[in-house]
């Protein structure tokens, strides 16, 4: 086992690391920007390194920065957490390259699962049922587009085959919108991503957003551990997961994660995953896999006591999976809102000092966060400033903790979307289970403040 690990992330995820090394026994370095400087995780380091100013270029993404930071602090391994350089193949070259551990996958995995054309041709072959589309990027001739616009039939979807995050993606109502849009989207994928290539995918009317989330090691072991529900979004992003999803068949979601854990064998997976699908009239259809821990894996570690993060670093260490699919139980019912800095209902960011920080507790009740009172929260990076998960034995003990704990939760200082999570927790549509993605936006219509 490792007995020192580099983190290279900020915020609850970096926190979140450190405390999984911490149980392990193994010494963490934290590498923060000059924003971050008064952060808990950079306190509680046992080593602790400024690598740039507050911009993320500038440091959290600065590749040569860190690998150097792990050089100087004899760091065995580095953790990437999520987004920053987590899905960056480079980067977990240029680590192994450079002498240390990737706790991730390789960076060939993570390049095929990546890019969305050839992530979509690999669960193909694996037997993975995917979105009814064009077979990889779209081509330059515009009569071709068309063609195959006719053949996946409209409305469709054009996306980014580097994109992520809800960005690189447009739909298409009509056939004379369709060469437009492609054209529009080739040239933000090429400027946001570095790679202008675009595919087309049929639009799904109203579907849910479904997720597995899988564990492999480099023994050709690999499980699924349930799924998680994400429909609840706004442009793309997560509000609210939870775990198990409601109201969909157990042999239906058993059969596809079963696929998914022998997805994982076929393209030799190491680490944690998570294949993202869409749910519609009882059929699933694959989007994308995310080759990093998620924002939302504590639901599913509160409903099968498994230890993502830990797990992950064992992984790495080049330990088996120390269980089989069979001794995997799930446990009642998780349900996670993710606390942002920003108006309830209009989403601009809400940086600044928070003056009062009460976090809830009580049964079932576990808060992810980085901040406390006094802590000022920095302009420059996502509006997450924490989660709060709760767990009961059925999905409605899971929400009337929820609602307690919201209730308890107190934040002075900068606004926060709490105010919309604690409406979202009684609304009807919500409590009965089962909402689409488009759900949200349409409740935000009108309720419009």
């Amino acid at each position: 086992m490792f007995k020192k690990i580099l983190i290279a992330n900020r915020g609850e995820i970096a926190l979140r690391i450190q405390r999984a090394c911490r149980e392990m026994g193994i010494k963490s370095v934290v590498v923060y920007s000059e924003a971050d400087r008064d952060a808990k995780y950079v306190k509680l380091a046992d080593e602790a390194v400024c690598i740039g100013p507050a911009a993320s270029a500038l440091s959290y993404l600065n590749m040569p920065a860190i690998i150097s930071t792990a050089e100087v602090t004899d760091a065995e391994a580095i953790h990437p957490g999520y987004g920053f350089l987590s899905e960056n193949a480079d980067f977990a070259e240029r680590v192994e390259q450079s002498g240390f551990v990737f706790i991730g996958p390789t960076p060939d995995a993570i390049r095929t699962m990546g890019d969305k054309v050839s992530a979509k041709q690999s669960m193909i072959k694996a037997g993975v049922p995917c979105v009814p589309g064009s077979e990889g990027a779209l081509p330059d001739d515009p009569k071709e587009i068309i063609k195959i616009g006719r053949a996946v039939g409209y409305p469709v979807i054009i996306k980014a085959a580097g994109g992520g995050g809800g960005r690189g993606m447009r739909v298409v109502h009509t056939e004379a919108a369709l060469i437009h849009a492609v054209q529009t989207t080739r040239a933000e994928a090429g400027a946001a991503f570095g790679n202008p290539a675009v595919y087309m995918e049929k639009f799904l009317e109203n579907p849910r957003h479904i997720e597995i989330q899988v564990l492999a090691d480099e023994h050709k072991n690999a499980v699924w551990l349930g799924e998680r529900d994400c429909s609840m979004q706004r442009r793309h992003q997560k509000i609210i997961e939870e775990a198990p999803a409601p109201g969909i068949p157990r042999r239906v979601i058993e059969k596809i994660g079963d696929r998914c854990a022998a997805a994982c064998k076929r393209i030799g997976y190491r680490g944690a995953g998570t294949f993202e699908f869409l749910y519609e009239n009882g059929e699933f259809y694959f989007i994308e896999m995310n080759t990093r821990v998620q924002v939302e894996h504590p639901v599913t570690e509160l409903v099968t006591g498994i230890d993502i993060v830990q797990m992950q670093i064992r992984v790495a260490a080049g330990e088996k999976l120390p269980f089989q699919q069979r001794q995997i139980q799930m446990r009642g019912h998780a349900i996670e809102c993710r606390v942002n800095a920003e108006d309830p209902y209009k989403f601009t960011p809400s940086p600044g000092r928070i003056t009062t920080w009460h976090a809830p507790g009580g049964p079932g009740v576990r808060v992810d966060s980085h901040v406390y009172a006094n802590y000022f929260v920095p302009p420059n990076y996502d509006s997450m400033i924490g989660k709060i998960i709760t767990h009961g034995d059925t999905r409605d003990q899971a929400l009337a903790r929820m609602r307690i704990a919201l209730s308890e939760t107190v934040v002075e200082g900068i606004l926060t979307n709490i105010p919309l999570h604690r409406e979202l927790m009684v609304d009807a549509k919500f409590v009965e289970g089962g909402t689409s993605i488009h759900y949200l936006e349409g409740w935000m219509s009108q309720h419009k403040r």
